[in-house]
Order: structure tokens, then sequence, then C-alpha cells
């Protein structure tokens, strides 16, 4: 009885063995057929560049980059700008010549490197974009410091050009492209301060240049570091890009080597997202978290004071991870967090389904090293903001813990997204005011409205918020952050 009951037991389980196995099975091919049935690959998708640039490329000097950016982006007129079939002769491509897409129509090439030099500038800022972005991204700050400071806007390697790029890079390429501009900067201040900014990835990529010298005890590069929406982590399933990219690679499905396949009709970000890009942000924030893990803590004495502006809502990193992994290893000293709550009037509130201020706050209990800020609204019955102040007590008395804005979300937005903080409503793509004068799309204007599943644009990416009705403030933040790090 005992060896039939064993046997029984034997059979039930190789049973349900298999049958889990067939429906892993089942689910992976279902997946896989949905993800390949998507729309077809275009020149932009497929397109290798050959002089892009990467951390094994042998150059002498920033100069050199910018050459062989020349290089790339004649590389790119001739592969892709020339050859545009007449199917994707969109009045809305960014690769079709005169589309209302077209780089071209704006003064500036915003998807190249660009750097304003300024004659005994008293400091220099060193801009750096996000994952799929362009220094357009940051063009909005460097307007703010055109004529105050050396300016130098950096195109990150795989950016700017194809979204093509974005399945050959590694974190070290943007490692790599930092420490060309970080060295060009330093050798044109001659000693004064260098600030760097950086949006998302752009944030990683600062952090791990002065964790890396840190950790090989040499001194940091950078008298502050300003970091807007940064990669500091990523949501687990991030964790999974590479296995859909491999089992791409395995069975010769291209289309599994993108997470997304849009038009490009966006002219300074790639819409289509490669599934190695978000690879890229998850192996370069893991790596900034065992550098963080790793220092002693006379080392993160070391690392500059970090000023950090984060939406409380962000689909694309994940705010908690700022402060757990970032903020709460820091040690006491000039570091300052900046969080820009939701419009929490009543009607708002009703509607939401998930709040994650509360893990964002420190408890009564918690040893908070670091200046918070919370903007928010000043009750629920107004869209009027104020700055409330929490976490480390500062020595300053002139700073109150809450300060009235002159500022209010604006009427229908109900949040900041990953995306908005760069831009002031007034930016000529991402803003909300129009220029019937100027014939070129304008994205963040856009409220088309009609039936579910017409548009090739995802409705969600449509209203999506773009800009920043909070940019005054980050302004006058920056200001302030940067002026007490000045030598005096």
């Amino acid at each position: 009885m005992k060896a039939i009951i064993i046997g029984s037991t034997k059979h039930l389980f190789f049973a349900a063995f298999y049958a889990c196995l067939g429906i892993a099975v089942a689910l992976l091919l279902t997946g896989i057929h949905f993800l390949n049935a998507r729309p077809d690959l275009s020149l932009w998708h497929t397109t290798e560049l050959k002089n892009e640039f990467h951390y094994n490329t042998k150059l002498d000097n920033f100069r050199d980059y910018i050459a062989l950016e020349d290089k790339l982006f004649a590389e790119v007129d001739k592969k892709v700008l020339q050859k545009v079939s007449a199917t994707d002769a969109s009045p809305v491509n960014r690769y079709v010549k005169d589309s209302m897409s077209d780089p071209a129509r704006w003064p500036n090439n915003w998807n190249r490197s660009f750097e304003w030099p300024k004659a005994n500038a008293p400091f220099g800022v060193l801009l750096l974009h996000g994952m799929s972005d362009s220094p357009y991204a940051m063009s909005n700050l460097a307007a703010h410091f055109k004529d105050k400071a050396h300016v130098l806007g950096l195109r990150l390697p795989g950016h700017g050009t194809i979204p093509s790029g974005l399945t050959s890079l590694y974190w070290q390429d943007l490692a790599a492209a930092v420490n060309l501009a970080t060295a060009h900067m330093k050798q044109e201040l001659k000693g004064k301060p260098l600030f760097v900014i950086g949006f998302s990835t752009g944030a990683a990529v600062a952090l791990n240049h002065e964790l890396e010298r840190i950790n090989q005890e040499k001194a940091p590069d950078y008298a502050g570091m300003i970091f807007m929406s940064p990669a500091i982590g990523l949501a687990p399933i991030a964790a999974a890009a590479r296995w859909q990219s491999w089992i791409g690679r395995l069975l010769d499905l291209d289309k599994l080597q993108w997470s997304s396949i849009q038009m490009e009709y966006d002219p300074f970000k790639y819409t289509s997202f490669a599934v190695n890009a978000g690879d890229v942000v998850y192996q370069l924030a893991l790596r900034n978290q065992s550098l963080l893990s790793g220092l002693t803590p006379s080392q993160r004495e070391h690392i500059p004071d970090i000023l950090t502006f984060q939406s409380v809502a962000d689909a694309t990193v994940s705010s908690a991870a700022v402060v757990s992994l970032l903020y709460q290893v820091l040690p006491e000293k000039g570091h300052e967090l900046v969080l820009f709550d939701m419009n929490r009037t009543v009607i708002n509130s009703k509607l939401m389904t998930n709040d994650p201020l509360p893990t964002l706050l420190p408890t009564s209990t918690d040893n908070i090293h670091y200046r918070g800020t919370l903007i928010e609204n000043i009750d629920s019955e107004t869209t009027q903001v104020q700055a409330r102040e929490f976490g480390l007590v500062w020595q300053d008395k002139s700073v109150p813990e809450v300060e009235l804005l002159s500022l209010h979300w604006p009427l229908g937005v109900y949040s900041l997204s990953h995306v908005a903080l760069p831009f002031n409503e007034d930016d000529g793509l991402y803003g909300i005011k129009t220029n019937e004068k100027l014939h070129r799309i304008q994205i963040g204007a856009a409220s088309s409205r009609g039936e579910r599943g017409v548009y090739s644009v995802p409705a969600a990416e449509m209203l999506r918020q773009k800009w920043n009705p909070f940019f005054p403030y980050m302004l006058s933040r920056i200001d302030q952050y940067r002026a007490v790090h000045m030598p005096h």
C-alpha cells in the first residue's frame, strides 16, 4: 500500500510539473507571437552606424569626439535620410526632409552636442540628457545659463541619430563619453567650479562618474550635482529585458529587440525603444548601487552635494529608490531633495488608485540627513502650491517651514511625469503655448480626440504630461544651490 501511495504521489508530481511546463511554454510562445506581430521595422530600426563612439574607441580628447560626431551625422544622412521609402514619407516623420518633424525646422540642431563658451566664465555647466533623448532635453536649462557660464550639452552615444543606436549600446559607452566631456570642461575652466546637471540616465552617469573616481581614491570632478528624475532604481521587470533580447537573437526575430515600435514623430527623441536600452539603464543602476554600498563612511563624505528634483508620480524610474537607495545612504552634508507631489484637489484625490507619497516622506522615527522639500497643494480646494520643508532641520532660520508659491497646477493636469521636469511651459516642442507661424510639430500642445485604436501613437503617450509648471521654482532652487557652492 505504501509503495502504491508513493508511486501515485510521484505520478501526480510529474503530471503537475509537465502541466506547469506546458503552461509556461504556451505563455512564452504567446508572448513571442504577440511581440512579433507588431509593426514592421523601418530603416532607422535596422541600420548599423559605423561612426558611433564606444568605450573602446581610441580618441585623445573631446574635440576628437565632435569630429567623430560629424562623421556620424553624415553617415545618417547617407544611409537613412537619403533612402526613406515612399511608404514612410509621413508629414510627421523626423527622417523625412521638410516634414513637420524635421529637426532642421529648429534654429539649432539639438540632436548634436553643443558648447557655448564664455570668456572668463566663473563656472561651467555640463548637461547630460536621458535615455532615448538628445541634448534638446537640456535646452531649457542651457538657455538659463547662457552668457552666465561655460555650457556644454553632451550628446550621449547612441542618441540623436536613429533608434538602432540603442540596440548595441553599453553603459560604459555613456561613461566614457562623459569622461571625455568632463576632462574637456575641467581643462577649459582652469580651476573654476564645474557643475553637472543630469536628467534620468544622464543623472545616473554623472553619479557613476564621481563614484568611480571616489572608489579609486581620486578627487571628485564636480563642484555639485543636480539631478532630475534620476535613474537610481528601476522596476523589477527591467531585469527581464536581456532575456527578451536573448530570445530574439536566438530565434532571429528582430522585433523582439524592441519593447516598443512606433512612428518616429519626435524630432529630438526616439519614440521606439530598444530592449537593450532598458537593460543598459538597469545595469548602470546596479553598478551605482554596488559602488555606493562599497564606499567607506569617509569616502561617502567626498560625494559632491546633490540637489535632486523628483516627481512623486514617475512611471519610468522608481521614486522610492531615489529616497531609499540614494538619499538615505548619503551622509549629513548639503544634500537636498525636492519632491513634486500630485495635484490633490478633492476630485483628483478620489480618482487616484495608488498614492506613493507616504513611502517617500520620513516618519517621526527616521533619522534624515538631507533637506527635503515637498511641492504640494495649499489645500484640497485650490490648485495653488506651497513648498513645505521636511527632513533635516536647517541651521539657516531664513528658510521657512512653509513657503507659499505664486504657482498653480494647470487645468486638467493631475501630476507631473518622468519626462516633464526639464521643460518650461513655453518650450517650443513640449510646452503648451503654440506658435502658428512656425509650421512644425508641437507635441506638448497636442490634444487629439477620437476612437481608441485608430492612431499609431498610443493615447497614454499623448496624454502624458510633457512640461513642468513649476520650472521657475526649479530654476530658483538651482541658482540658490549653485550660489552656495561657489567659492567665496
